[in-house]
């Protein structure tokens, strides 16, 4: 006993004199900690550009513990250096605590199994595919199957005619890959296109492969480099679509290789010649349907497989014919008769066919009349000039819709209407109509194609580019529509869109009767100094998403007529002076231009209705932008503007205002905009939000908004890179009593996104913002470090009960309520509170019934997420994140929830199992925390 007491007090003496040194070792292990800190963002950054990929909870529970451990260190230091009144033997014993604890986290930061999740899979990576196959498919997909799996073939050649269906089968092989996650579900698709360009195929190679190719120009060292990420792979499968022209695999990291068949790979081509030259040891042709096979296509994509009338059937027949068993002309075919029920139409329709194909024997040369066809029967001329505007666009290219109903807008092609929705809900239309002829392709976004942002090359290259990617609908054109298109408009348009052009066409190219003009994701640095295209009726130059430094003034000098001018992604620093002579200028897109400082005046710009400035280094308004009493659109985002002057927006009629997050709304500026639809920024207060809410006149409702209020943060989650129309994020102390003149919050109806951060909370969020009980369009909440709030809803008896309608009125937006994130929310004990015993007041009916996704982390209080009353509601659940440790259980039981895949908590040996034999399937494949956690069970 007394030489433990001795212990005890040499270890006390020691703590009080050594303090200081602890300290020092406490604040070196820190400042090793930040590095390894800085090296994962970095990590993260580079891993994060990738689509599809999303950093794993764990490494964001990682660096939340790395700010923790910063702030108890500097609470410590304050504590040592002010002499306070606790021992110092107590404050070296939390010191010597905190070096352990950061030693842990050092030890932790290797993260040896990678620090993001490919979520690709559930995104991007799969293909919207026919649902039609027939005989001839069937055969074919079984014999590239066949061979996928065989030992004897490494690399595979799928040839035929353009339009063949070609593309669609090697889709479906690619998504019967990843669905039975066969080759480790290493499937790679990258389409080439005619403009083949090595250096970029490269480059997207390296982006699936997460191998940054940036600092190695030389391209044999990159192909080394691939070919080294490939290897480690050990097994997977190439697919590289719509090869027109040999080039060596070698110089994509690939070396065949009869001994390597865990490599395969696939190439499609329109020639059997492309095909061998690429060493495709086995080729197998496409070929054209059958007559019963072309007729049974023509049903399901005419009238979903239903007969047609005995008369209207025998003259399908014949139009059916003239496709020539072609897929891509009998579907494109039934889509322009679908709805035809006069007969007489239909003959029509049948001579119209026999006389544009007279004297066409070359099986390709039969598609463009049918294709011609097709688009003339669009009839409406809107239909018409927006259908070519798509040809604007690179082969193969996948293009947003919105994207594209903006560029109608500014190109004034649509009917007039009063309101940007109004815009929207026509384009939408417009394109609606367009698929449903198939002459346009509804697709997802393309894999490893990053929305908006163009590469380069080399690290400057890469802006911002979270900041574009947004996920959604996106429409594209068969290459061999897209060249019927071209073939329209070859007189009064030039397209030499994503040709990888080195420099801008030369004077002579420029035709005076041009009305478009599309240059866009070219390799264009510079303009010469003397050039000036003599282009008097010219109305759209696109020359976006080039390397281009520099326009001379010259070369506006005859395009006075010029409507739209797109400069979007470019390196341009200075716009040229000629800009302001642009009189008839509707739209000036300057997007991403992330070196532009300056923009000449634009008060002569009379006619503009839409300027663009986001992501630009520009730091304040344009001169002359107060004149612009016909500007509708004005986007700043991200720019260095910091300030508006008074006066400025005032007088302006804008519908699409966004402003940059660093920069606080002018109330008395904004307050003034009546037909404002679209909102994007950030208010000083809520007070100064009320102001604005109150400003708004009974119909004018915002379609799309993204608010801040209160002081800028950033919280770097998966959730606010999510696209969402109507979002509200409310900042550190937004909420807290004293920082508003009324409890009052004038919440928008229709907000569908929710984020409280550090805005102080009080209790239960029901209550501490009643207007939510109307907001019911809400499907996403996120609620991180408060430290006030206890639960969502509070159930209570201190007033009259409520009826059971009324009840389920007031919490509406929980019955729809899809993703809820709650994160490191001390005092938080459950989703729900009760003040009686649950039988008293039961939840009502519904309550989270659409719940998808729910993540709970670092929220230590929590006894019961939810009452088991309630489990039942969570039919839609399909992930539920959040590490659980159980060391205690000794029994699980998991029932009719084979939806799950997986277990988010790992089990002690001792665990316990009941199954049901017809879930022994289910139960091997789930994914738990701990591999071996199913076999003990």
């Amino acid at each position: 006993m007394g030489d433990m007491l001795a212990n005890i007090a040499v270890n006390a003496v020691s703590d009080y004199y050594n303090l200081e040194r602890k300290m020092q070792n406490l604040k070196r292990k820190l400042e090793l900690l930040n590095c390894h800190e800085a090296d994962m963002v970095a990590r993260l950054r580079e891993e994060e550009r990738n689509p599809g990929k999303r950093r794993k909870s764990v490494v964001q529970y990682w660096l939340s513990e790395v700010v923790s451990k910063q702030k108890e260190f500097e609470s410590l230091e304050a504590e040592v250096n002010q002499n306070s009144r606790i021992s110092r033997v107590t404050l070296a014993k939390h010191a010597d605590k905190m070096i352990e604890e950061v030693k842990e986290l050092i030890d932790q930061s290797a993260f040896s199994e990678g620090v993001v999740l490919d979520v690709s899979e559930t995104i991007t990576e799969k293909f919207l595919t026919a649902e039609w196959k027939g005989q001839g498919f069937k055969e074919n997909f079984q014999g590239v199957w066949t061979y996928l799996l065989g030992n004897e073939v490494s690399s595979i050649g799928i040839y035929g005619m353009g339009g063949v269906g070609k593309t669609t089968l090697a889709q479906c092989i690619y998504n019967e890959l990843k669905n039975e996650n066969l080759f480790c579900g290493n499937i790679f698709w990258f389409t080439i296109s005619q403009d083949l360009n090595i250096h970029k195929l490269q480059n997207d190679i390296g982006k699936a492969l997460n191998l940054d190719l940036s600092d190695e120009d030389d391209e044999h060292k990159r192909a080394a480099k691939l070919g080294c990420a490939l290897e480690r792979r050990k097994t997977f499968v190439l697919m590289l679509d719509d090869v027109w022209n040999y080039f060596p695999l070698q110089k994509i990291g690939i070396s065949p290789s009869p001994a390597k068949y865990g490599f395969k790979t696939i190439v499609i081509s329109r020639s059997l010649e492309v095909c061998y030259r690429m060493e495709c040891q086995n080729c197998l042709k496409v070929d054209v349907l059958s007559n019963e096979e072309a007729w049974e296509l023509f049903k399901n994509k005419h009238s979903n497989g239903k007969e047609l009338p005995p008369k209207v059937k025998e003259i399908a027949r014949e139009v059916v014919k003239k496709c020539a068993g072609l897929p891509l002309a009998i579907i494109t075919m039934a889509g322009s008769l679908r709805g035809v029920v006069d007969i007489h139409e239909w003959r029509d329709a049948l001579e119209e066919l026999k006389e544009s194909c007279v004297g066409r024997d070359d099986m390709e040369n039969k598609v463009f009349p049918i294709l011609l066809w097709s688009f003339n029967r669009l009839r409406d001329p809107i239909l018409k000039s927006c259908f070519l505007y798509c040809s604007l666009y690179p082969e193969d290219f996948h293009i947003k819709r919105d994207e594209l109903i903006t560029n109608f807008i500014s190109e004034e092609m649509m009917e007039r209407r009063t309101s940007r929705q109004a815009y929207f809900d026509q384009g939408h239309k417009i394109l609606n109509k367009l698929e449903n002829v198939c002459l346009l392709e509804r697709c997802e976004e393309a894999p490893y194609e990053v929305g908006g942002t163009y590469y380069f090359g080399g690290e400057e290259s890469y802006f911002r580019g979270k900041e574009f990617h947004f996920r959604g609908p996106h429409v594209k054109m068969h290459d061999l529509i897209r060249d019927m298109a071209l073939k329209i408009t070859k007189d009064n348009c030039m397209v030499k869109a994503g040709l990888q052009l080195n420099e801008i066409p030369e004077e002579q190219e420029w035709k005076e009767d041009f009305d478009k003009v599309s240059l866009m994701r070219n390799n264009i640095q510079e303009i010469s100094s003397v050039t000036s295209p003599r282009c008097p009726k010219l109305s759209t130059l696109l020359l976006s998403s080039n390397p281009l430094r520099s326009i001379p003034d010259s070369f506006f000098l005859h395009m006075r007529g010029l409507h739209v001018l797109n400069l979007s992604n470019t390196r341009i620093k200075y716009l040229p002076s000629s800009i302001s002579g642009l009189e008839e200028l509707n739209a000036l897109l300057l997007r991403g231009c992330w070196r532009l400082m300056v923009v000449p005046p634009l008060g002569n710009l009379q006619a503009l209705k839409e300027l663009d400035l986001s992501h630009t280094c520009i730091n304040e308004i344009p001169q002359g932008v107060e004149s612009l009493t016909n500007l509708k659109y004005l986007d700043t985002i991200d720019s260095l503007i910091e300030t508006i002057p008074t006066g400025i927006l005032q007088g302006l009629s804008l519908q699409y205002l966004s402003l940059p997050t660093r920069m606080t709304i002018p109330i008395d500026e904004v307050a003034g905009l009546k037909q404002l639809e679209v909102l994007k920024g950030n208010f000083r207060s809520i007070n100064d939000f009320n102001i604005f809410m109150k400003s708004r006149p009974s119909d004018g409702k915002l379609i799309f908004f993204q608010i801040l209020i209160g002081e800028t943060f950033y919280l770097d989650e998966p959730f606010l890179r999510e696209f969402a129309l109507r979002r509200v994020l409310f900042g550190k102390d937004s909420l807290k009593k004293g920082k508003r003149d009324k409890d009052e919050i004038m919440l928008p109806r229709n907000v569908d996104s929710l984020v409280f951060n550090r805005c102080g909370l009080c209790s239960c969020l029901f209550d501490d913002i009643q207007q939510l009980n109307s907001a019911t369009e809400l499907k996403n909440c996120a609620i991180w470090d408060e430290d006030g709030i206890v639960c969502i809803v509070r159930l209570s008896l201190e007033k009259e009960p409520m009826a059971e309608e009324e009840q389920q009125s007031s919490l509406m937006p929980l019955h729809y309520l899809e993703h809820l994130n709650l994160l490191n929310l001390p005092n938080f004990i459950g989703l729900i509170r009760w003040e009686v015993a649950p039988a008293v007041a039961p939840p009502p009916r519904g309550l989270f019934s659409h719940l998808r996704r729910l993540v709970v982390a670092r929220c230590g209080r929590i006894k019961k997420l939810l009452p088991q009353s309630l489990v039942q509601n969570l039919h839609n659940l399909n992930l539920l994140e959040g590490t659980i440790i159980c060391d205690s259980i000794e029994r699980i039981r998991m029932e009719r929830i084979t939806k799950v895949r997986k277990v988010p908590f790992s089990l002690p040996p001792h665990a316990k199992r009941e199954m049901k034999e017809d879930e022994r399937e289910w139960w091997e494949s789930l994914e738990w925390e701990q591999p071996n956690d199913n076999c003990v069970l």
